[in-house]
């Protein structure tokens, strides 16, 4: 295998998903949950690893296409040889309507078709068990392999001949071969149509999702492909939202900034349905505010975590596994993280902020009670008696604690709101002491983050660092983004934290030393910030850039390198898809312009 790199593909179904190369090889996928055990772990195990990985091999190779299939995750792959034969790899998961409730196992469907001549083909199946420590056992039948993974047992049924794949043996393929990965249970119906069907079920599927957005004049393939992503994130039978696909693709090279995020960050999980939101995505929303209630619940008007995992598990310690050699050989190879021990009291905000809307919105199928807004006043409460206590803060410092404006302003942000819901429900006299609480914060933090020498706003109370959340103050609603503190603010971040095109998170040194790439998600709220400014054309400048940089999915990381413009940490990252959908909402002409 060739190093790997970013330029992945994901499909998946709201279950379970997958990154598939530029060759059509599965080498990313866990299961049964995308903060399981790798089932194909290829992309965390170095430059040549014997295992973990699904390939179809063509003889002679010389030529590859890849593309999605309009509107869909549906990846279609076309191998072709140097004597012309071509074959074509068509990869989902399938999701449709089936029994009057969504279809969408723990499976994954491959049709591979001959195009032209005589193409001779070998089909190479190594899925992983125990973080990529061995090769899963098999057994087999007549029709069907069975792979003995380490928390799911997956059974391929196929008309493929079965010894051809067992011993990887090359063979001309003269017809279709329909390939199911999925539960270790038979395959009830003729393996080739039936593939056949879900693969057609599953292109309306997602169509259809996609007629029924609401999108931006310009920019729509790039929207499009983002809100598709972002629903893959999201792992529907709980309503959780994750950070990424992936763990452990280092920020930069040998940073040992190397983390986990196949779990769900309730600031992450804000940013994505305020996004799709924009887009009129409610069945996501809707979902995610279940998870979030039932996390309300849990906490009793307590603490909450930064993160939790997609069962709501509050559990997802740290550990470092050393059974693979990490995305290009780096280590260490994290599993659950840290930040879960974390206080960061941005959350209590972004946990409001999303609920409230279920006060407002009609369209919802579970609007919001009286009931819920009093279990909601419970983390305002928590909000109110964090706002002036130390944090991680939001960029998850592991031995930095300050006072941090942003974690501040988010708990300004959920008493303001509580303030409106109760003043919309009739619940005034709530609503006056929501208000007066608002306005106590806001005076603290005008008072304790402000520099006056420099007319604007600093990170953290008492202290003058910059970083990019600030520009956030406006998008709260805390500042007016013609404020002139707002200004100063803004002129600071774009003289000190832009590099090129680029902007950094902050520029000081922190727990691992001085940051070396850019975040992508604050490069968008920078071309959010132009665009406030009355700086379109530089925004639209940048915000094209951005664009260019995308792999060819369409799709972008945490991070990017100053120079090469390479993508580091880890992918599909739900953060910058969210300002590939904001920027180009922000941006675009209006739909009036061409009616």
């Amino acid at each position: 295998m060739t190093q790997p790199d970013l330029d992945l593909a994901p499909i998946g179904n709201c279950s379970i998903s997958a990154l598939i190369d530029r060759r059509g090889r599965y080498v990313w996928a866990c299961a049964p949950r995308v903060d399981g055990d790798p089932v194909f772990s290829a992309l965390m195990d170095g430059n040549d690893p014997e295992h973990g990985f699904w390939d179809i091999e063509l003889e002679g190779l010389k030529h590859i296409s890849q593309a999605y299939i309009r509107n869909t995750p549906v990846l279609r792959t076309v191998l072709t040889a140097e004597d012309g034969a071509s074959v074509e790899i068509i990869d989902f998961c399938p999701r449709h309507p089936k029994h009057s409730r969504t279809y969408r196992p723990l499976a994954y469907g491959r049709i591979v078709r001959p195009l032209e001549g005589s193409p001779r083909i070998r089909v190479r199946l190594r899925p992983s068990a125990d973080w990529g420590a061995r090769p899963a056992e098999r057994t087999n039948g007549s029709n069907h392999i069975r792979y003995l993974c380490t928390d799911v047992t997956l059974r391929l049924t196929t008309d493929c001949p079965v010894s051809h794949v067992l011993n990887e043996r090359i063979f001309r393929l003269e017809k279709a071969h329909a390939f199911f990965l999925g539960p270790d249970e038979g395959y009830d119906q003729d393996v080739g149509p039936g593939v056949s069907s879900a693969l057609d079920r599953t292109v309306a599927y997602w169509q259809d999702w996609v007629r029924k957005l609401y999108l931006p004049l310009d920019y729509q393939e790039a929207v499009i492909r983002a809100a598709i992503t972002l629903k893959l994130c999201a792992y529907e039978e709980t309503g959780a939202i994750v950070a990424a696909l992936t763990t452990s693709v280092p920020e930069f090279p040998e940073s040992g900034r190397n983390w986990d995020y196949r779990y769900c960050w309730i600031r992450d999980a804000y940013y994505v349905v305020r996004a799709l939101n924009r887009l009129g995505a409610v069945d996501i929303l809707e979902n995610y505010l279940g998870y979030l209630r039932n996390l309300v619940d849990a906490s009793g008007g307590g603490h909450v975590q930064p993160v939790y995992g997609v069962g709501l598990e509050e559990d997802i310690d740290e550990r470092i596994t050393e059974t693979v050699e990490g995305y290009r050989g780096m280590k260490p190879v994290r599993v659950g993280n840290q930040a879960r021990e974390h206080l960061q009291h941005d959350v209590y905000g972004q946990i409001v902020l999303p609920l409230v809307q279920a006060f407002y919105d009609q369209r919802l199928l579970r609007p919001g009670t009286i009931d819920d807004f009093h279990a909601l006043e419970k983390v305002g409460e928590r909000a109110y008696a964090m706002h002036d206590q130390v944090d991680a803060g939001l960029w998850e410092f592991r031995t930095i604690a300050r006072v941090h404006t942003y974690s501040s302003v988010m708990c300004w942000a959920a008493c303001d709101r509580l303030a409106k819901a109760a003043g919309h429900l009739g619940l005034h006299e709530r609503a006056e002491v929501w208000r007066e609480r608002a306005d106590e914060i806001r005076e603290r933090i005008e008072k304790e983050a402000f520099l006056p020498d420099e007319g604007r706003f600093a990170a953290s109370f008492g202290n003058r660092e910059l970083d990019a959340s600030l520009l956030q103050l406006t998008d709260l609603g805390f500042l007016d983004a013609m404020d002139p503190r707002q200004v100063a603010t803004f002129d600071a971040i774009e003289r000190d934290l832009k590099k090129g095109p680029y902007l950094f998170r902050y520029v000081e040194p922190d727990d691992f030393g001085e940051p070396e790439t850019a975040f992508n998600f604050c490069t968008f709220w920078f071309i959010e910030a132009l665009h406030q400014n009355g700086r379109d054309e530089e925004a639209r400048e940048i915000f094209e850039q951005m664009l260019s940089r995308r792999t060819h999915a369409g799709l972008l990381s945490e991070d990017i390198s100053l120079g090469d413009d390479e993508l580091w940490g880890n992918y599909p990252q739900t953060y910058s898809l969210v300002g590939i959908i904001n920027c180009a909402v922000l941006l675009s002409r209006s739909w009036t312009d061409v009616r």
